[in-house]
């Protein structure tokens, strides 16, 4: 078993709550990776290390981010309205929801202009801005998105949510990603 030293360990299946924070520091480090790369290399030519992180960021973007929307609009949010909470909390969801389609929207401008940036190796200017405003864009999207989440809402899902709810969303999350436990 290797031995972490200065990290969390990551959650698991079983822990679902603890799992969705842990994407969210994924999400963080891949789009600061995308925002790093969008403002150092302008749009210019990429060199192996940076094509490479430029396209483990989008595929993860690309694949894994959906399943973590599916998993909270899916499997947590139902939940959490079905325990009748306050009118507060429930707009709290939709606020969240509507977020879900802004980012969504974005990572699909993203993924296209990344991909074209890597096929082309160089992006025009107007193409460069574009990327750019909807990495901004995402950037303050999630800061409050993943604060909102990891501050309040799966503290109250932790409280709210008997342990048997709990364990069917880390299976549900699980069968996203063809895990069966």
């Amino acid at each position: 078993m290797p031995i972490q030293i200065g990290q969390k360990k990551e959650s698991d299946f079983s822990d679902p709550l603890g799992l969705l924070s842990d994407c969210h520091r994924r999400i963080e480090h891949f789009l600061a990776a995308l925002v790093k790369i969008s403002n150092q290399a302008q749009g210019g030519p990429l060199d192996a290390e940076t094509r490479n992180v430029l396209k483990r960021a989008l595929a993860y973007f690309r694949n894994a981010a959906p399943k973590h929307t599916a998993d909270e609009e899916e499997s947590l949010f139902p939940r959490m309205r079905a325990l009748g909470q306050s009118q507060a909390a429930l707009a709290r969801l939709a606020d969240l929801e509507h977020e879900h389609k802004l980012a969504s929207c974005d990572h699909d401008l993203v993924d296209a202009i990344g991909n074209r940036w890597l096929e082309q190796d160089e992006l025009p200017p107007a193409e460069r801005i574009c990327l750019s405003e909807a990495l901004e864009r995402l950037s303050r999207i999630y800061s409050r998105h993943i604060s909102v989440e990891d501050s309040e809402l799966f503290p109250l899902a932790a409280e709210c949510l008997p342990p048997e709810e709990l364990a069917k969303v880390g299976r549900e999350m699980a069968e996203r990603r063809g895990i069966t436990r």
